[in-house]
This record gives C-alpha cells, sequence and structure tokens, in this order.
C-alpha cells in the first residue's frame, strides 16, 4: 500500500493486557495487521503513555484504538484528544475509531457516552444494517448482518447532532456511526480476530474466576469474522491511500 507524503495517525488510547500483547501484539501492532499498513506508513502516538499528536494537518489520516479506560473518567489525555479531534474534523481529516475511538469522538462532537444499561457486551455478535446504510460508500458494501467481534462496558448511548447511524447489534443500537464522507467509527473491534477474542476472553477468566462458566460459554460462539476485518482496510483505500 502506498500514501502520499503525509503519515497515518494510530491514536493509541490504551495497551491490551500482557497476556493479550505476548499472543497477538498490542493495539497499534493489530491496527496495522487490520489495515495491511506498514510502520513506515504512520505515526503511533500512545496518549496515555504522555505523547502527543502534532496539528492535524500533519497527517494524512486518523485511526483510534480501543482502550480499557472509560471515556466518562474525562482523563486528562483523553479529554486533550477530544479537543484535537474536534480540530481534525474541522480540518477535515479522514477518522476511524474503534470502540473507545468510536465513544471518544462521540463525546468530543457533543454526544453522550455511559455504560451499558445490562453490563458489558461481549462475544461473537450479530450486527444489523440500517436503512441509512444502502447507499454508504464504505458500510453499504457489508452484508445486511454479519458477525463481529465485540468488548465493550460502555457505549454511545446519545449520537451528536448530524451524527448518521448505520447498523446496531441486538443491545446496542449505535454500532456504527457515520460523521461525514471521510469519517466513521465502529463500536465492535474490526481488528480482533477469534484468537485475540479468546486471549481476552482468558486474561477475563484470570481476573475473575466466579465469570469463568460464563465465558467459556461465550468462547464456544467466538469465530473469526471477515466481514468486519476487512471493514478498516477498506476505510484507508477509500479514505487515506494516494494512487
Amino acid at each position: 500500500m502506498r500514501t502520499g507524503s503525509k503519515p497515518i495517525l494510530i491514536l493509541q488510547t490504551g495497551d491490551a493486557p500482557a497476556d493479550v500483547i505476548a499472543a497477538n501484539g498490542n493495539y497499534d501492532t493489530l491496527f496495522l495487521q487490520a489495515t495491511g499498513l506498514e510502520a513506515r506508513q504512520v505515526r503511533i502516538v500512545h496518549l496515555p503513555g504522555g505523547e502527543r499528536p502534532d496539528a492535524p494537518d500533519a497527517y494524512c489520516g486518523v485511526l483510534i484504538t480501543g482502550s480499557s479506560a472509560m471515556v466518562t473518567e474525562r482523563l486528562a489525555w483523553s479529554e486533550f484528544a477530544a479537543a484535537w479531534l474536534r480540530r481534525a474534523m474541522a480540518a477535515e481529516i479522514p477518522i476511524f475509531g474503534v470502540c473507545y475511538g468510536h465513544q471518544l469522538l462521540a463525546h468530543a462532537l457533543g454526544g453522550e457516552v455511559d455504560y451499558l444499561a445490562d453490563g458489558m457486551e461481549v462475544g461473537t455478535l450479530a450486527i444489523e444494517l440500517l436503512p441509512t446504510a444502502a447507499n454508504d460508500p464504505l458500510i453499504g458494501l457489508l452484508p445486511g448482518r454479519f458477525p463481529a467481534n465485540l468488548i465493550h462496558s460502555q457505549t454511545v448511548v446519545t449520537p451528536p447532532d448530524g451524527a448518521i447511524v448505520l447498523a446496531r447489534s441486538a443491545r446496542d443500537p449505535h454500532q456504527i456511526l457515520r460523521y461525514r464522507h471521510n469519517v466513521v467509527t465502529t463500536q465492535f473491534h474490526p481488528e480482533f480476530s477469534a484468537r485475540v477474542m479468546h486471549s481476552f476472553l482468558s486474561d477475563m477468566s484470570a481476573g475473575d474466576p466466579t465469570k469463568g462458566p460464563e465465558l467459556v460459554q461465550i468462547g464456544r460462539g467466538i469465530a473469526d469474522t471477515p466481514d468486519s476485518e476487512a471493514l478498516m482496510a477498506a476505510f484507508v483505500r477509500q479514505c487515506l491511500l494516494a494512487g
């Protein structure tokens, strides 16, 4: 893949658990694998570690990772990122946000983020496209119903003004949000394979053995999700790559 003279920014908003990293790599590695990008084409900025991006126009686009943090914590690095993303939106920089990135951009633009009413949504679950997705240049390429891998406790409760809701799951009505032709976010993880999901479930089980039987049951339904896994790479091809 070729890009123009500017790098693609990966805003890393957290770290995967140590065992997940050992088996699969951290969020930045998973994003590189999911997009097909090479390290030389991107700049990775680890926000919780104190790193900060340059001005938005230094990049040809932005990818925002997931995190174990919560948007409602209003952590200093997260609020900095929210303000920076408002500047990136004003500069019409292409953006793709995942999970925490999905929630962070919604928060930055005036939406409401909070906990899911009935607890964490986790597993390989069905995503259903809404009629609004029919003519979407990216999401419209997906099947009307497809599986995706999810692990999240918070969600976009109220999307910002102007956001178009493109997909839902059984428990979350805001699985994909479109803001403009080059800005889209997903609550699910297009970068998570079945192997990555199993690593997360093992870590969760070790952290709370009382959830072991429930997580074993969830694990039986974990699968690779080729439609959703191809989504971020398709966005990169559509919005970020030159030539």
